[in-house]
């Protein structure tokens, strides 16, 4: 009879998460089969399958996007940040958990504070400030712009993550020689692949896939994101969705292979992560 119960019980639940996964996936289905058909099919029945295969959209959006350019300038963007938010992140939080000191205990609380500002609020002090700092409209603006929004949550995951290396592993390099710089960079900084790894993919996902702030801090053409150029097939007056769907999925792909790739690793990271609170 338990067994009955608990198989009953656990068909019913694989049955749940079927359907909130069908839930899930729909949006996808109506981006991709929509991505390759012509305006007037899409109208008419976005939910059936096309008639015809209209591979025109893509080469289309490649031409009128320039989608190597942008893509450049989505992953110059997305590198340079992720490689700063990862030194600088993993430097202070390694610093806040060795050195705790009040001052340290008052930057982390600080940190953490930060994470529950809307980025609403601060983005019209945010355009002035870049302004004056003239760092609207390059990209090196916006990758400083990305180390200040994203730091706080990357610290605090650090943070985290380095309450879990035993103190014995450091001060074993210390008495055998190691600088506190050669004991980051030799024995903790390695030791952190599972959270980096976590970071840099939660990292991505979120810049790749920005628009509110690259739209502030970009206004050449030469310098949009895929985000950015997407939206242009959307007018006041017109919506052009055959191909700004054929542009959607030129701009998730990359980042979803990425996601795919690397995936296993956040549960690891944040498990990891919060071991010692």
């Amino acid at each position: 009879m338990q067994t009955r119960a608990y198989s009953g019980r656990t068909l019913l639940l694989e049955l749940m998460a079927l359907v909130l996964a069908l839930l899930f996936l729909a949006p996808f289905y109506f981006v991709i089969v929509n991505s390759f058909k012509s305006f007037g099919d899409l109208l008419v029945n976005s939910a059936n399958l096309p008639k015809s295969l209209h591979f025109e959209n893509y080469s289309r959006v490649w031409e009128i996007t320039q989608f190597p350019k942008v893509f450049t300038n989505s992953l110059i963007i997305t590198v340079a940040s992720n490689i700063g938010l990862v030194l600088i992140s993993s430097m202070a939080a390694y610093r806040m958990v060795r050195v705790p000191s009040r001052l340290n205990k008052l930057l982390l609380l600080g940190f953490v504070s930060a994470m529950v500002i809307p980025f609403q609020s601060v983005m019209i002090p945010l355009v002035r400030v870049a302004d004056w700092l003239n760092l609207m409209d390059n990209r090196l603006g916006l990758v400083i712009c990305y180390f200040g929004f994203g730091v706080s949550l990357n610290l605090f995951l650090y943070h985290g993550f380095i309450k879990s290396i035993p103190l014995e592993v450091e001060e074993s390099a210390v008495v055998d020689g190691c600088s506190p710089f050669g004991v980051f960079w030799r024995i903790v900084f390695p030791l952190l692949k599972p959270m980096t790894v976590t970071i840099v993919l939660l990292n991505s996902l979120w810049i790749w896939n920005d628009f509110l702030l690259p739209l502030l801090i970009l206004s050449s053409p030469d310098l949009r994101t895929i985000p950015l150029a997407t939206y242009s097939f959307f007018g006041q007056y017109t919506k052009q969705w055959d191909l700004a769907l054929a542009g959607l999925v030129l701009s998730v792909t990359p980042i979803v292979i990425f996601f795919l790739a690397m995936q296993r690793h956040i549960i690891e990271g944040i498990t990891a992560g919060s071991v010692k609170g």
